[in-house]
């Protein structure tokens, strides 16, 4: 599948030499923020500069096996991250903000090379707490010592300085950082106005021109190879921002799932059961904010209940993974974890690739990797189970499956995905230790016709 070619602006590009005229240039290095409405850092940066610039450095070292066997990008995540990185595109293009999409093996050195051939003052980007992001913001900032930066929180409930503890003394376990975020803080809905659209449109609709070295993705250059779109298209996730608004309203003020979700959310297949929401806030196609924002909208017209706790509850551990994350940095991806206690585990390639294929002595586990191969999606009682019997049962490595997950999943987040790996090998925040789920049982209680099971072993 090829990205279709966007239409410029302008037929006018604007050369290095008449950048001046435009006055006031500012950067936004969008990444894991792919969305408008409630992107703290682009709405300031407009609001301080007379020409704003929107750039996405698409990573081409994602595309390279790593040492685990795999890329770290997938087609089914690729497919899903064009198709986002297109409704934004079209998006800005409405607000008369130039947007970009390039190519890069350094996406540092490009948004420093970008930087300096717009003669930029001002750059804005999100914070995100994986280690990697962090350490290429920092690239940029020692490239750039007398830039100015603009950093916000919107992909994240919470900011640091709001956190009823500093970053070093974080409880290491879920419970109590719930306990003391939940007593300590009051969580403050206001989100940003929209984009502050008026302000936006009145920038010169015009397109700075990139330099000759740096290559553009909207022309074909990021592809697919030989995954079947077909089966791709089955996950059904509407692209973009516009498709997390649509799957709210539909999820919340249509079929009213949320009030049933602490009931159903340990479902295996199927779109009723969940929220299916981890995909965008992934991708940043929405804010966590926004999500709450409208579950209390929710709550307040409809009903407050336990379901919709929960799901409020669901995203407090999502902020907990990524605070860790940060917390930990690259201890994150350490055979002993955080807890910095190796497990009596390694890898056997052919029980590896006999889990991947989904041939392996434990029918649930097949079903649900089956699952995973043809959609990109797997639900999170499958990944449970699949991670136990990964660790426990097969007795391997945990990173590879780990690796395998970023691969695969659509809706990969580094810090949800190794925490929870970690969680599962006995190395990361779970105060039992390598817990172990007994997969007949599971099966018992989750598919007990085995319904689920007959539908995806079918596949081939």
């Amino acid at each position: 599948m090829h990205l279709a070619k966007l239409p410029a602006l302008s037929s006018k590009k604007v050369e290095a030499g008449d950048i001046f005229q435009m006055g006031k240039i500012g950067l936004h290095w969008m990444r894991h923020d792919l969305r408008i409405n409630d992107n703290w850092a682009l709405s300031q940066l407009i609001q301080k500069v007379d020409k704003t610039v929107v750039v996405y450095v698409f990573n081409s070292t994602q595309e390279i096996e790593n040492n685990y066997g795999f890329s770290s990008l997938g087609n089914h995540r690729k497919v899903f991250l064009q198709e986002c990185l297109l409704e934004v595109a079209n998006r800005l293009k409405q607000m008369n903000i130039s947007f970009y999409c390039v190519r890069s093996d350094d996406p540092p050195d490009t948004i420093s090379t970008l930087i300096e051939h717009w003669s930029c003052s001002v750059m804005s980007y999100e914070f995100h707490a994986g280690f990697h992001e962090n350490q290429e913001v920092l690239k940029v900032k020692e490239s750039h010592p007398s830039l100015q930066f603009i950093e916000q929180y919107s992909n994240y409930l919470f900011s640091p300085h709001e956190l009823p503890f500093a970053l070093d003394d974080m409880p290491n376990v879920f419970s109590p950082f719930r306990r003391k975020v939940e007593k300590n803080l009051k969580l403050q809905l206001t989100i940003p106005e929209l984009m502050s659209e008026k302000k936006a449109n009145n920038q010169p609709n015009t397109m700075l021109r990139l330099p000759d070295e740096i290559t553009e993705l909207f022309n074909g250059v990021l592809t697919s190879h030989s995954t079947d779109l077909n089966d791709i298209n089955k996950s059904r996730y509407a692209a973009g921002e516009s498709g997390a608004h649509a799957r709210i309203e539909e999820y919340f003020f249509k079929s009213h799932g949320i009030a049933k979700y602490k009931e159903t959310r340990n479902g295996l297949d199927g779109w009723g059961f969940s929220s299916r929401l981890s995909a965008y806030l992934a991708i940043g196609a929405i804010s966590p904010r926004t999500v709450v924002e409208k579950l209390k909208e929710y709550e307040s017209m409809h009903t407050a209940n336990e379901s919709t706790y929960w799901l409020f509850f669901e995203l407090l551990w999502r902020e907990f993974f990524h605070w860790q994350a940060l917390k930990h940095g690259k201890h994150l991806f350490n055979f002993a974890g955080i807890q910095k206690k190796k497990p009596e585990t390694n890898i056997d390639p052919v029980r590896f690739k006999h889990w991947i294929a989904g041939t392996t002595a434990y029918p649930i586990v097949n079903a649900c990797m089956k699952q995973l191969a043809h959609t990109g999606f797997m639900s999170n009682r499958g990944r449970q189970l699949v991670a136990s019997c990964f660790v426990h049962e097969l007795g391997l490595d945990w990173r590879y499956g780990a690796a395998y997950f970023e691969h695969m999943l659509i809706d990969y987040d580094v810090a949800s995905n190794y925490g929870n790996w970690q969680y599962l090998a006995g190395v990361g925040s779970d105060p039992r230790g390598h817990r172990q789920f007994n997969l007949q049982k599971q099966t018992e209680i989750y598919d007990p016709t085995h319904q689920f099971i007959e539908s995806w072993l079918s596949h081939d």
